[in-house]
């Protein structure tokens, strides 16, 4: 008897939009949380928060290698999940298919879904200190240590065994107080932004715990994923996304708009 299973036939899919995501691991749950929800197909390629920590020039020379070596024949576009980031992608240009990023100063914005809600809760309470289930889980300090940092080529990313060792305890407790301490300098507070997308009791918990040691104010804000969730689905309004197409550069426009294209000059290193 002849089995179904044995039949020829043929389905028509109806084809796909398919983009190339290239995150910051800050996001990696609510970027795959949003993948699993597009309609489109989504690769998701996540970066080393640890890049935040080089300086802007190195960030960019990074992510564009990034850029440079995808499959382009494979997708639509390149959709990055990152924000200006203290000009970490300024420079980045887009190489034969576009890349698209949104318009946001840091990732804070990604998790808060636009840059006016980034905005108001900033300007009302601007010695705040962002968390996030990300932010705590990828700290680049618990990450495998990165060459070129700022903070090594400062001589700033040791341990307090290793500063112990070479200056004495004295002056490494010197060392850490003065590293450690910046934040109290200049924060107030703490916010934890729950995303919904993790159970969050836990680092609910550490962030109050953090706030009371520094005796910050603790707040809570509702993560809102809208401008993830557009990026993969396409929905790249002009508004909250800038499109860069091939033979253009991101550069920092210094106004509402947070980020601009302009025409990048013929470049070796791009392809």
């Amino acid at each position: 008897m002849e089995s179904p299973y044995d039949r020829k036939f043929s389905i028509s899919f109806v084809k796909k939009k398919r983009y190339l995501a290239l995150c910051c691991e800050i996001i990696q749950r609510e970027s795959c949380f949003c993948a699993s929800r597009s309609e489109s197909i989504i690769d998701l390629q996540f970066i080393s928060q640890g890049y935040h920590d080089l300086e802007s020039g190195e960030m960019s020379k990074r992510l564009q290698e990034h850029i440079n070596n995808a499959d382009h024949s494979r997708y639509e576009a390149i959709v990055m999940g990152f924000a200006l980031c203290n000009n970490g992608i300024a420079g980045l240009k887009g190489v034969n298919i576009p890349l698209v990023i949104p318009k946001a100063h840091d990732c804070i914005t990604l998790l808060l879904g636009s840059k006016e809600k980034y905005n108001d809760y900033f300007n009302g309470n601007p010695g705040t200190y962002y968390l996030s289930a990300g932010w705590m889980e990828r700290d680049s300090e618990n990450l495998v240590k990165m060459e070129n940092t700022v903070m090594s080529k400062l001589g700033l990313d040791r341990t307090y065994e290793q500063y112990v060792e070479e200056y004495g305890e004295e002056t490494a407790d010197y060392l850490m107080e003065t590293i450690g301490g910046g934040l109290g300098k200049h924060y107030d507070g703490i916010c934890f932004i729950d995303t919904g997308v993790v159970r969050s009791d836990s680092y609910r918990e550490q962030a109050k715990k953090e706030a009371e040691k520094r005796n910050f104010k603790y707040t809570e804000l509702k993560g809102d994923l809208r401008l993830i969730q557009d990026l993969f689905d396409g929905k790249w309004s002009q508004e909250d996304f800038l499109t860069v197409n091939p033979g253009e550069e991101i550069k920092p426009s210094y106004d509402c708009s947070v980020l601009k294209c302009a025409s990048c000059p013929n470049d070796p290193n791009i392809l």
